[in-house]
């Protein structure tokens, strides 16, 4: 009984991350600046694998008057210009590329930001726990009464 009682004296709460972000500018100024980069990065990506397969058509037209020995040499920088094209690709989008170093750079303070304000909300409202909703597919339904998602947007000071 105890036990029973125990539980039903705990209080838990709910947020919606995606609505918290969608409400923070400096978010989406974040989102904006690495789409920007993604797009530049992917372009120069991009540029090499032309090039790479441009460097094999040229070849493919040329190679009857080729020698063995200038038909290998061509082969080998095409391979080489490939392996540029697959390396620059991981450096920039690779699990550690520049791209993951550049989100964790912006998006982390951010990150960390809406954590001290729903460990402060929970601090100041007494909940034992605080479920993301849109993280979670195991929430089938709870009531809008205890999401406090607009009370963690208040503690960063974004009004609603």
């Amino acid at each position: 009984m105890a036990c029973v009682f125990g539980a039903s004296a705990q209080k838990f709460a709910l947020i919606d991350m995606e609505y918290i972000l969608k409400n923070i500018p400096a978010y989406e100024i974040a989102n904006q600046q690495l789409d920007q980069l993604s797009q530049r990065w992917q372009k120069e990506v991009e540029a090499k694998a032309t090039e790479a397969q441009n460097m094999y058509k040229s070849f493919q037209n040329d190679m009857v008057f080729m020698t063995d020995e200038q038909k290998s040499q061509k082969e080998a920088q095409i391979v080489a210009k490939e392996k540029e094209a697959t390396e620059l690709r991981y450096k920039y989008f690779g699990p550690e590329g520049e791209l993951f170093k550049k989100r964790q750079s912006l998006i982390a303070p951010i990150q960390d930001e809406i954590y001290n304000a729903v460990k402060k909300v929970s601090e100041e409202r007494g909940y034992m726990c605080i479920f993301d909703r849109a993280s979670s597919a195991n929430i089938i339904f709870a009531s809008p009464r205890i999401d406090v998602s607009n009370e963690v947007l208040a503690k960063l000071g974004i009004g609603n």
